[in-house]
C-alpha cells in the first residue's frame, strides 16, 4: 500500500479525518487549489458552500486522475474557506459527503486542515481545495 492512514492512540477523536498519513511511493502529486469552476472556467454553484465543495472536490479528482492517481493516494487535503465560522460545518459536509461515494473518499480523510481566510482571488469563491497524493 502506498498511502497508510491511521489515528495513534491518546489523539482527539472522533473526527473525520485521519491524523497522520505514511507514505512510501516515489513519485508526488500536487494538486493546485481547486475551485468551483467547470472546464470553461465559469462559476458553479454561486453562494453555496455545500455546491462549491462538491464541485472543487471534482475537479480534485480530475487533476488526481490526469496524473494517474485518486482520493486513495492522497497524503494530506487543504480546504480554504472564506468567511469560516464553526457553524457552516453542515453545508460544508453536506458538500463533501454529496461526492464521497462519486469520487471515492476515503471516509475518514486522509490528514486535513480546513482554513478560514477573509477572501480567495474572486468574489464568488467560497472555497478552494489542495491535494498532495503520493504513487510508487
Amino acid at each position: 500500500m502506498t498511502v497508510q492512514l491511521f489515528s495513534p492512540e491518546g489523539m482527539m477523536q472522533p473526527v473525520p479525518y485521519n491524523h497522520v498519513s505514511v507514505s512510501t511511493g516515489t513519485r508526488h502529486v500536487h494538486v493546485a487549489g481547486q475551485i468551483a469552476r467547470d472546464a470553461d472556467a465559469n462559476p458553479v454553484a454561486t453562494g453555496d458552500l455545500a455546491g462549491q465543495v462538491a464541485q472543487a472536490l471534482r475537479n480534485t479528482a480530475r487533476g488526481l486522475d490526469g496524473a494517474g492517481a485518486t482520493f486513495g493516494d492522497v497524503v494530506r487535503l487543504r480546504f480554504f474557506v472564506t468567511q469560516w465560522q464553526p457553524e457552516m460545518m453542515g453545508d460544508f459536509m453536506a458538500g463533501v459527503e454529496s461526492v464521497a461515494g462519486e469520487l471515492g473518499l476515503p471516509q475518514p480523510f486522509p490528514p486535513v486542515s480546513l482554513i478560514g481566510v477573509d477572501y480567495l482571488f474572486e468574489p464568488d469563491v467560497l472555497v478552494e481545495v489542495e491535494a498532495y497524493a503520493v504513487l510508487d
